[in-house]
This record gives structure tokens, sequence and C-alpha cells, in this order.
């Protein structure tokens, strides 16, 4: 059979848009790709980048006293959100065009609308073409989901909080994960009154206890308002904002709520019922090691497959995907040992297991060092940090590494090559320290802090 493209990429976002040039630029493949909305997807257009750059202007709050405390005379500042919100705009707007550019470049024919997967080598397009190809891959991505409560169409997601005409004055952040803490931190240090519900015990389940519990003094200290186990049931709207009523029955009002409680896959309406593409219980596309759907022409990768939901994740699992179905190479995706940094108010970076996780598998020995960065003390802040190996007993492998400092990001990046190379604590501790920084502390620990 003839098809009108060797592959036919539906989602123009980083994993798919990887896929489609790489397939198109490095092999003979002819490559379509459909994406209804912005190129770029979720993490350039309302994700990560937009979030980190929000991050750093939030920051500056806290960086103008410490200035202070290094002999600045710096008089009151104020933020300009119209300022910083039209550079956002433009920088997205340089960013969408860059990868317009990158598919054109590779020769890449793109179509600008929604398409939709009719038969295991066919796609429909919104404005009634059908396309086919011999393979066809799914990178759609996911979104935001909101609970059903009364009022929750005055909520806001994720999605939105890059669009404000004005600054609200205050705002309820809902969740207890690290798009909520993040963005709790983002809206607290520009200024506004920022009260963060979570059901849980303690924010950012999953992560080490150590570690979150740290994360949550310091957010509580710049100013977050946190409330553990704790819910929205009702939000009404008022002259003035929103009151919003809570699982314990104590009502607040803000100008504005946000909800960030879970995300699911964007599978609805994408496949015809005849196509026989199984999905998991949140409508994510199930798919083997190599990327591969149910159906053996069509392929899935990124957070349309909820497996990690990472952007760098999706970009490694498209380069897989290219290797295995157009260079011949079946290529498994490693999910393992994955650098993560969560943009939180101190910043965390994570690889590996968490304490409690790997003292259920092994008997551990565990390093850590809390203690108050020069940079601040001198400054006369206590900001606290925390650098935490967490080692086997019997291998002396590092299992995991936590840090929440400065630059966090920056540090578990280098420090995740190390481990993913199976590092002992040995080989930190024949490594020379670069004095003063922070992360020396990760080649000077001697003596572990509690053995288990």
């Amino acid at each position: 059979m003839q098809f009108d493209y060797d592959l036919f990429v539906i989602g123009g976002g980083s994993g798919g848009v990887r896929a489609a040039r790489m397939t198109a630029s490095q092999t003979d493949a002819r490559v379509a790709l459909a994406e209804e909305d912005r190129y770029g997807g979720t993490c350039v257009i309302r994700g990560c980048v937009p979030k980190k750059l929000m991050v750093f202007a939030s920051e500056v709050s806290h960086a103008i006293p410490e200035a202070r405390g290094y002999g600045w005379d710096i008089q009151e500042a104020q933020f300009d959100w119209d300022m910083f919100h039209g550079k956002l705009d433009v920088e997205l707007d340089r960013l969408e065009n860059v990868y317009r550019g990158l598919l054109e470049r590779s020769g890449v024919t793109t179509f600008h609308q929604r398409a939709k997967v009719v038969g295991p080598h066919k796609i429909e397009l919104a404005d009634g073409q059908q396309k086919t190809a011999q393979t066809i891959l799914i990178a759609v991505g996911g979104s935001p989901v909101l609970p059903q409560i009364k009022g929750i169409e005055h909520a806001l997601t994720s999605n939105d909080m890059f669009h404000f005409k004005s600054l609200p004055k205050s705002i309820l952040i809902v969740g207890g994960g690290y798009i909520a803490c993040e963005f709790a931190g983002i809206m607290n240090g520009l200024g506004v009154k920022t009260t963060q519900y979570f059901r849980a015990d303690q924010i950012l389940r999953g992560f080490d206890n150590e570690a979150r519990g740290i994360v949550a003094d310091e957010m509580r200290k710049r100013g977050v308002d946190l409330q553990s186990g704790t819910n929205v049931s009702k939000i009404e709207k008022t002259t003035d904002g929103l009151r919003i009523t809570n699982t314990n029955g104590d009502q607040v009002e803000v100008e504005a709520v946000m909800f960030a409680t879970g995300r699911a896959p964007n599978t609805a309406g994408l496949i015809s019922e005849d196509v026989a593409v199984a999905l998991g219980a949140k409508g994510e596309i199930m798919v083997d090691a190599y990327s591969q759907s149910s159906v053996p022409s069509i392929y899935a990768l990124g957070d349309v497959t909820d497996r990690v939901n990472l952007t760098p994740v999706a970009i490694r699992e498209a380069m897989c995907f290219i290797d295995t179905v157009f260079r011949g190479q079946p290529t498994p995706v490693d999910h393992e040992l994955i650098p993560t940094a969560v943009f939180t108010q101190p910043e965390m970076g994570t690889v590996g297991l968490t304490e409690e996780e790997a003292a259920a598998q092994e008997p551990i020995e565990v390093y850590s060092e809390k203690f108050r960065v020069m940079r601040h003390y001198f400054a006369g802040k206590d900001d606290a940090s925390l650098l935490k190996l967490i080692v086997s007993a019997k291998t002396c492998k590092i299992l995991g590494a936590h840090i929440i400092a400065p630059q966090a990001g920056e540090m578990i990046q280098l420090l995740g090559v190390a481990i993913k190379m199976g590092a002992t604590k040995e080989d930190l501790d024949r490594t020379m320290a670069v004095h003063p920084t922070i992360s020396e502390e990760l080649v000077t620990m001697r003596t572990p802090t509690r053995r288990t």
C-alpha cells in the first residue's frame, strides 16, 4: 500500500516536534505533523518555560533585602506585571516561531488543525482531509483537570496563570504537588497574599520526607499560608472576588483560586472507537518499552502515555522511537534514575530513591548536612538548605540524592550523571572539593548521619 507519509505525528510539543524533525532531517522518511494549538506544547507555551521565567521574577523580591545586607542602598521596589507580562508574551511568540522554523527547515509538512486517528494508518483532519501514514505517532500531552464542585467555573488552572490582566491581591492555590507548590512560591514572591490548601499531611507526596518537610517550613517562613488536611467544597462569586468554603467548614475570601490537583492525557475524541488502541484508567495510551501501542502501527510518547511526565523524558522517548522505527535499532526507553528539579522556593533537586524507598529494600546509610548558605547568612537570612545522600550499606552505591539549595537543579543534573554511571560513596570521597561552594559538601560528608 502506498501511504501519503512514512510518519504522521499528532502533537506539536517538545516530544512530537523532536520526533518529526529528527526523522525528517536524518532519514529519507516523509513526515507530517498536526497541531491544533500553539507549537511548543505545554512546556514552552504554558508550562516549564513561562513558569521558570515567573520564578526568576518572583525571586527578586527575596534578593532585594539580601542585597541590602551586602551594603546596597536599595529603596522600596515595586513589581510591574504589565511590563513583565508583555516581555513574556514576546518571548513565547519567539519560541513558538523557533519550533515552527525547525519543522519547516527539516522538511516536515505541517497542518495547523486538530487531527483524529480513524484507522491503523489513517488520520482525519478537522477540515475533512484524510491522510495515510505507515506509522502514526501520538504526542498530544495532557491537560489540567478540575474537580466537580459547586462554583468550579470560577477556578483557574496552571494554564491560566500566565494571562492575568492584572495580578490579584490574594490567591488560593489548591493542591500539594510540585505545580501547586511552585505557583504558591511564585505568587507569594510577586507580592500576592498566598494560601495553599492540600489534602495530605504534607506537600510534595512521593518526594523524600525530610526534604519536603524543609521545603514546607521554608515556604511558610517566606509567607505562604500552607494548610494541610484541607480541600475546597464550594466556590462563590462575590462583588470583590471569591468566597471559598473548605472541607473544615471555614471560609476565606480571595481574588482568585487555582487548582493544581491533577492532569489527564488529551485522548478524548482523539481515536475512533473501532481503532483498538488500549487506554488506561485515566485515558492514557498504553505502550510497551518501545512506545508502541496495542496497534502495531501506532506509537505514543510523552504525557499522553502517563509514564514519567517530564519534557526531557518525552524528548528521550522521541529519540528512542526514531532509533526503533526508522533506524532499525530497537531501543527501549530507560526511565530509571531521572534527575528532577522542583522550582519551589527554596529550590529542590532529586534523583534516585528517597530515604523511605531505599530503607524498604535494603540496609542503608544516610549522609546529610543541613546548613545555612554563606551568601544568605552573611546577609542576615536564615534560609535552610539540605544536601542528602542515600547509600547502600552493602555496596556503597549511591541510591539517591536530594538537594535543597539555590541552584539545586543545576547540581542535581551533574550529580545525576555520576549516579546513573553507578557512582559509589567512595567515588565522591575521592573527588576534590571546589571551595567555597554549596556543592563541596557532597564530597566532604564522611560520617553517616544515621543507618537503617
